[in-house]
């Protein structure tokens, strides 16, 4: 790719360009173009002058300014055409009825010149391969045999006028090399406004890295990154989007709970507050073969009764002993009414 002559655009001198890339040498100046327009603008004043230098048409132009350059460096079609004719070289347009006649596949030719909005760029084939050599580029744009055909169609739907080169181009380095093998471009060059742009970008991020903060003996020098200040905003509000989540979740799961809590308590307890246990055999204490536990069939009100009553009977039954109690022998009669019998009857 070194090989290959590439000028860049330069003002508005795209037609020196396209000529140079074309020719793939600086064998034109402005100073060349504009000999050449001045030389079409006599003409064109001369043949104007045939038909009486008093005319009104003549004196409107004069008036007129040319048509085949400008102050700016703008060259019209006609000058690249007699500048291309000192080396032999013919423009035909690429969409006239008597190229597309000829039905020939534009990877045959040997290059193109492309107009739009007074803008000329070239596209020539070197060795085997084609290269876009538009001066706005920052470097030569390698095109495949595929996308030539397709590339061309493009231009012309963006309304661009395409000429064909035809004739014996100068010999050059870039053919001879390029003849003998091929390029591939791994990267596809920037348009140069665009290449600038980035570099102006690039050039006041690292001034703004450069920009060292004054600081003391022992104290670390604070060098300002954009994008690591980026990075830290970015983890700060991750972080708080995390902190929050976190919070989220544990009331989200502090819910949960309750609402198991509160199922749980609804499921278990009965209407009368309680429970009944179980023995090992899987029937409630007090209850009957198949029936339901008898605790279940309780009140809460019955049941604290039941407790109180069984609680003053064990009192009662604590508080006997201490009292005092007449001596019993049998379960049978007293003593004393025996007693009493023998008496009687001994008195009969």
């Amino acid at each position: 790719m070194e090989s290959i002559f590439h000028e860049k655009q330069e003002g508005s001198l795209c037609a020196q360009h396209c000529l140079n890339n074309l020719l793939q040498g600086e064998y034109f100046t402005p100073v060349d173009l504009s000999s050449i327009a001045h030389q079409l603008d006599e003409e064109e004043r001369m043949r104007m002058a045939e038909g009486g230098m008093g005319s009104e048409e003549y004196r409107t132009f004069l008036q007129q300014p040319s048509g085949n350059m400008d102050d700016s460096g703008f060259f019209s079609i006609q000058v690249i055409s007699n500048a291309l004719s000192v080396w032999g070289l013919e423009l035909i347009l690429f969409n006239s009825r008597e190229y597309q006649s000829l039905m020939i596949n534009p990877i045959n030719e040997k290059a193109f010149i492309c107009n739009y909005k007074e803008h000329w760029f070239t596209i020539r084939k070197l060795g085997q391969q084609w290269f876009n050599l538009n001066s706005l580029l920052t470097g030569p744009e390698l095109i495949s045999d595929t996308y030539l055909a397709l590339f061309l169609a493009q231009l012309q739907q963006e309304g661009y006028s395409i000429f064909v080169i035809r004739g014996n181009l100068p010999e050059c380095d870039a053919e001879q090399i390029l003849g003998i093998m091929k390029v591939q471009q791994q990267q596809r060059p920037k348009l140069i406004g665009e290449d600038e742009a980035q570099s102006s970008s690039g050039m006041g991020r690292s001034s703004g890295q450069g920009s060292v903060l004054e600081a003391g003996p022992g104290v670390v020098e604070g060098v300002v990154d954009e994008d690591e200040e980026e990075l830290r905003k970015a983890l700060a509000l991750s972080r708080q989007g995390m902190e929050v989540e976190d919070e989220e979740a544990d009331l989200r799961r502090a819910i949960q709970l309750s609402m198991q809590g509160a199922v749980v308590s609804n499921t278990s307890m009965p209407k009368g507050g309680l429970v009944a246990k179980t023995t090992s055999s899987g029937q409630a204490p007090g209850s009957t073969t198949g029936g339901a536990p008898l605790s279940e069939k309780l009140s809460a009100e019955e049941l604290r009764r039941r407790r109180q009553a069984y609680f003053d009977r064990q009192s009662q039954q604590l508080a006997q002993p201490t009292s005092p109690q007449q001596p019993t022998e049998s379960t049978g009669p007293g003593k004393s009414g025996i007693e009493e019998d023998a008496q009687a009857k001994r008195s009969q």
